[in-house]
């Protein structure tokens, strides 16, 4: 991946303002672009793009395609007079966090009285456009579009606990139900053409304002997902379509049980043997939403931690060979070179890290952890960075670096003499007292070698543990930070410029 010194900021859209309780592709959106473009910011990171399920993470989608329904603008569809404000009356939600459950409630309503409109009075020309999206991307959303009709159907409960001869796929049963579900399926395509459109029309504002889209893959998919029930033979599940191993990570700095998370594993053996084809197909689509991806838990392409079926901890796991670099050469040989960003945090091996260097992937690095062992030769103190990486003042994972310094986590275990044993070394580390000490790890990223820089918002404005977006091995309350509209300031947008020009990120990127 080649690219020229740059940096931007980490914000998933559901956490840009709005009114309707949840940020969305809309006027907030356009601000923010406005906002990094104003502050010499060239990347603008976002994590997964998909439709969100149990737990509302972008880590867990309904499919690894499409995009989530709950960031279509409603203001864009009255524009387009799919919608009217007299729809959504006086709607009022909480300002500075996503309450999921109503929102849905609320959103998706609209969103069907949206296609209703749609399938009544659109023109010849917006019908044309719908077909045409609909031929594009049939290789998916076909599966997608009767997955969602048929999940409702059956309550919304797992694929793999529906009726069995629609879980399992026999032809007939799919002909069925889905002549009976036929105007559902052609809502849920219908959705898509919104997210995808509204979506491509941000992005081309972006790039009129030399910004790029940084997106994020995770290299499993979630178990309930349109993926899994289309291409059950791509997965290790038994006969019913419950997974006989799951992915997680051993005990870690996040959690002493490790993470279970839960996705079935990939049958390595039988996507070679086609090619690689699902995972072309993957990036391939990812590449039209974004311009970089980062591919979290990269280390996974070397080797995965693969937990029986049955645990309900990460604990009794073992490390089992990925596909390593025989995939993403099948990558490279059908679509040429990737801008990929490799996530290789946690227990990284030599041979994780011979892979990605093999790939010229650029790796990444995190301020936060760079003074727990108040040690020099720390891989995350910028005076041992190097030109090929994506350093960061913390990622989602992380508590803020106002919430980090002040130990106010609740994952935080370090005892008194730790703390301040580890904030003296960040005092003479960066010469500082402390005093706004956000500002003062965002310069030390600024102004390291590293040719990315990437800083969430919410340590640009100096927030608490409040803002923090995701408590990893947390059961519940993440990704629901959003800003408010007050809170993107003169003086902060005059900072951030400031000290980008100073240490030489205003160039373009160059891909």
């Amino acid at each position: 991946m080649k690219c020229t010194r740059s940096s931007g900021i980490l914000l998933h859209p559901t956490s840009l303002p709005g009114r309707f309780g949840i940020g969305d592709f809309g006027s907030e959106a356009y601000r923010f672009v406005d906002f990094l473009h104003a502050t010499k910011q060239r990347i603008w990171q976002v994590l997964p793009l998909g439709p969100t399920g149990y737990g509302d993470s972008p880590y867990q989608v309904f499919s690894a395609f499409a995009g989530n329904p709950l960031l279509i603008s409603l203001e864009s569809l009255a524009d387009q007079g799919l919608l009217s404000s007299e729809d959504w009356g006086k709607a009022t939600f909480p300002e500075g966090r996503v309450d999921y459950g109503a929102v849905i409630g609320f959103k998706f309503p609209l969103l069907l009285a949206a296609f209703e409109r749609f399938h009544r009075n659109a023109d010849s020309s917006v019908r044309g456009r719908f077909q045409e999206f609909c031929q594009h991307q049939a290789a998916w959303l076909d599966d997608y579009a009767q997955f969602m009709a048929f999940k409702d159907a059956h309550g919304g409960i797992a694929w793999n606990q529906w009726d069995l001869a629609v879980a399992l796929r026999q032809p007939e049963a799919m002909l069925q139900l889905g002549k009976k579900l036929a105007r559902e399926i052609e809502c849920w395509k219908f959705w898509q053409f919104l997210f995808f459109s509204q979506w491509t029309a941000l992005k081309q504002y972006c790039h009129a304002r030399s910004i790029q889209i940084m997106g994020d893959i995770p290299i499993f998919v979630s178990r309930d997902s349109a993926d899994v029930w289309a291409h059950p033979q791509l997965f290790h599940l038994d006969e019913l379509g419950n997974p006989t191993v799951v992915a997680g990570v051993p005990p870690d700095y996040f959690s002493s049980t490790g993470q279970l998370w839960g996705n079935p594993l990939y049958r390595w053996d039988v996507i070679a043997a086609s090619g690689y084809d699902w995972w072309l197909q993957r990036f391939r689509a990812s590449f039209e939403l974004v311009d970089l991806l980062r591919i979290d838990h990269f280390r996974g392409f070397e080797a995965y931690w693969e937990v029986p079926g049955h645990e309900t901890t990460a604990i009794n796991g073992r490390w089992v060979e990925g596909p390593g670099v025989r995939l993403f050469e099948a990558v490279r040989q059908a679509l040429g070179e990737l801008p990929i960003v490799a996530e290789n945090l946690g227990l990284i091996t030599p041979e994780v890290e011979a892979l990605r260097q093999k790939l010229g992937f650029p790796g990444m690095a995190v301020l936060h952890f760079a003074f727990g062992s108040c040690r020099a030769d720390s891989e995350f103190l910028p005076h041992n960075y190097s030109r090929n990486l994506l350093v960061y003042t913390g990622t989602h994972d992380n508590d803020t670096t106002v919430g980090w310094w002040n130990n106010a986590g609740v994952d935080d275990t370090r005892r008194p003499d730790e703390i301040q044993r580890e904030h003296d070394f960040v005092r003479r580390y960066l010469g500082v007292d402390g005093t706004e000490i956000h500002w003062a790890l965002i310069r030390a990223v600024l102004a390291s070698v590293a040719n990315l820089a990437v800083v969430p918002l919410q340590d640009i404005m100096g927030l608490g543990s409040e803002a923090r977006m995701n408590l990893p091995a947390r059961a519940s309350g993440n990704w629901q930070w959003r800003y408010t509209p007050s809170m993107l300031t003169e003086a902060m947008e005059a900072k951030l410029r400031e000290m980008t020009i100073l240490y030489g990120r205003a160039a373009e990127v160059e891909l």
